[in-house]
């Protein structure tokens, strides 16, 4: 915890988190354009005393990484064509077979530009009754702000406009590479 207040100090970031610790939830973090955004989140977090799982490609669970990235919380992805099973029937037993797991998501799922944000952590929230929480890593002002709750309403094109909107104000690392529209 003080390791990871001293780099993100050092670097100059600020870490503002006014959510409750919740025993489960979903942390959709945007915008997502660079693997710094990765680094710089699971730091925050780190700094404030709280543990997030994360979902990252299969294809990076190899010797040794995939030691180092499953101590840290890394949950691997399997390809849509290796696997018959949803990955959102998967992570929603998991939560609900789970006492504590807090998991953040990219919803963009790629650092280059796309309009077409994944709805699965919508559908887990749903059907697992977690709440959402909105993290924001921007790099224009060196903050990674978690303060804003979603109470989805099971629309899924109304609650992605709304987090969409969200997300508007905030700058990724590479700004071309990052759309709400």
């Amino acid at each position: 915890m003080f390791l990871a207040k001293l780099i993100l100090r050092i670097a100059g970031w600020k870490v503002k988190v006014t959510v409750p610790d919740y025993p489960k939830c979903i942390i959709c973090v945007a915008p997502h354009t660079s693997n710094w955004d990765f680094i710089i989140g699971k730091l925050a977090y780190s700094a404030i005393g709280r543990k997030a799982g994360f979902l990252m490609k299969e294809a990076w669970f190899f010797f040794p990484l995939g030691y180092f990235f499953k101590a840290i919380g890394g949950i691997p992805v399997p390809s849509r064509r290796d696997t018959g099973t949803s990955l959102v029937e998967t992570l929603t037993k998991r939560f609900n077979d789970s006492q504590r797991l807090v998991l953040a998501i990219t919803p963009e799922g790629t650092r280059s530009l796309t309009s077409n944000w994944h709805t699965g952590f919508l559908h887990i929230a749903y059907n697992a009754n977690i709440p959402i929480v909105l993290g924001a890593i921007d790099f224009a002002k060196k903050e990674v702000i978690i303060t804003d709750e979603f109470t989805p309403t099971k629309n899924i094109d109304t609650d992605m406009a709304a987090i969409k909107k969200y997300y508007s104000h905030f700058t990724g690392r590479y700004p071309e590479k990052f759309t709400t529209q």
